[in-house]
């Protein structure tokens, strides 16, 4: 999808009502570092730092239309305990995100807790109960279907097999889509997709394909034998494959299958990407996108996904800056904003790369820089490069500086191999970046002692260390711009006598 095809699409979605209908549950993802084995057993000892807790499933299709600018109404099941006020206090505190939260007290809220050492999920624990909801409860689960349709232009299906989805509430859902001129979308964990009915697509990956029509789905030609089979066998008006780095396939009733390939991402984490696709499409069909659009929407938005890390949301803002990078050369890619830098360390961390940050001015690139910032590559497995704006560097060094613009510096610096990533800053210390990137070691110049590096303090708090690196003689912007201006007057002298 190209930039004015984005732009136009995302001035649409604002605002624009989905229903997710589903299998509700909360994800808590408990991280830690582990640094040795238990003495009882021979098992690890997570020592943990922090915890994180956010909507899973449905109600991770729902954070994501949310977070993309559409309108949501969710509808799931939650248990009378401890975890079920947590959904709904998440529900709540969700901004755009309208909940029918049914209380089930026969049954627990479902919780995936996931433990995480370096990036490594070390072991998942679910508390769940998958017996399809029955009576009372499946009624008011019905009646919350018929609430929330209203107004809505996609009602999207998350059926990942806990008991929500029975067939009075696929019933229910295709009832009200036809009273409120809506598509039904349904993302399913089922063996068989027949029982949905003429929704209006199914969106399986590859693998339950295969499952579904016990047919083989390795490439082109097999996909497409695949869905001719599921065609034969539901009574869907259409069916999106999605085949992970091989892109999707589109078969519809009487049209030949279409596939749309994927521009390779590098992926760090496939957490909940089928719910940031469920949630991408369906929106983009609820702003009356033609399908090849929805799709290419869906990828973009898939892509930047996988490249976060853990079950995370995608901004219009991400997928701008992903069309406009994928653009871009090498190293105008290097150069990022702060929220990018919080993303890119996130990403290096799971692969337990070790962090460096040096910060400066670097206007006149010379000898002394190169060998101070390989010098600084050296003791890290990635460097950040914190970069004094314009105005910045002008308060610090005075009228007449910087020589060279921004966006010069940047690329420049950008260039060369030792540096990973470059953040312009404005403020006086790049002490905000240093927050941002939690860096394993700080960097500066040996002109600095230690106890003056800007950071140093909070970088060793959290257990990193600050390290000084040799300056070469003779070699400084200051020095330069000097042999350039009596160059330029011993120029003008020889002229005059001349």
């Amino acid at each position: 999808m190209d930039l004015s095809a984005l732009q136009h699409l995302l001035g649409l979605v604002p605002g624009r009502r989905v229903a997710c209908v589903g299998d509700l549950m909360v994800d808590r993802f408990v991280y830690g570092d582990v640094t040795r084995v238990s003495p009882e057993a021979p098992i690890p000892v997570l020592a943990r730092t922090r915890e994180l807790v956010m909507l899973g499933a449905a109600g991770n299709v729902a954070r994501n239309v949310a977070a993309l600018g559409g309108a949501v109404a969710l509808a799931g099941l939650i248990g009378d305990d401890a975890e079920g006020r947590e959904a709904q206090r998440l529900v709540g505190g969700a901004a755009g995100v309208e909940g029918y939260l049914v209380s089930d007290g026969g049954r627990p809220t479902t919780l995936k807790t996931r433990f995480i050492s370096g990036g490594q999920q070390l072991l998942r624990v679910d508390l769940e109960e998958s017996r399809p909801v029955a009576g009372d409860v499946e009624q008011r689960v019905v009646d919350a279907v018929r609430r929330l349709a209203g107004g809505c232009g996609v009602i999207l299906l998350s059926d990942y097999g806990k008991g929500v989805v029975t067939d009075a509430v696929i019933a229910a859902c295709l009832q009200a889509a036809k009273a409120a001129g809506a598509k039904v979308v349904v993302d399913s964990k089922a063996r068989s997709f027949a029982r949905y009915g003429a929704v209006d697509l199914i969106k399986p990956n590859a693998s339950e394909l295969a499952h579904a029509t016990d047919l083989p789905t390795g490439d082109d030609a097999e996909v497409e034998a695949a869905l001719a089979r599921a065609l034969e066998l539901w009574q869907a008006k259409a069916i999106l494959v999605t085949r992970a780095g091989k892109g999707m396939s589109l078969a519809v009733r009487g049209r030949s299958v279409r596939h749309f390939p994927t521009q390779p991402r590098e992926v760090f984490d496939v957490s909940g990407a089928g719910d940031t696709t469920l949630a991408a499409l369906g929106l983009a069909l609820a702003a009356e996108a033609p399908i090849e659009d929805a799709i290419a929407f869906a990828q973009l938005a898939a892509g930047v996904a996988v490249s976060k890390v853990g079950t995370a949301t995608v901004s219009p803002e991400e997928m701008v800056e992903a069309v406009i990078t994928a653009h871009m050369a090498p190293a105008e890619a290097k150069v990022a904003t702060a929220q990018r830098l919080a993303d890119e360390v996130a990403r290096w961390r799971v692969k337990g790369l070790r962090v460096g940050f040096t910060n400066g001015c670097f206007d006149i690139l010379h000898k002394g820089h190169v060998a101070y910032l390989a010098q600084a590559r050296s003791w890290c497995d990635r460097l950040v490069v914190g970069l004094n704006s314009d105005d910045s560097v002008r308060a610090l060094k005075g009228e007449g500086r910087p020589v060279n613009d921004l966006e010069s510096r940047a690329l420049v610096l950008a260039g060369l191999g030792s540096v990973d990533l470059v953040v312009p800053f404005e403020e006086a210390t790049p002490i905000k970046l240093i927050e941002a990137a939690r860096p394993d070691v700080l960097i500066k110049g040996a002109d600095y002692a230690e106890d003056q590096v800007v950071g140093g303090d909070l970088v060793k708090s959290w257990g990193g260390e600050v390290r000084l690196a040799q300056l070469v003689d003779g070699y400084s912007t200051t020095a330069a711009i000097a042999r350039m201006t009596k160059g330029k007057a011993d120029n003008k002298t020889d002229k005059e006598q001349a």
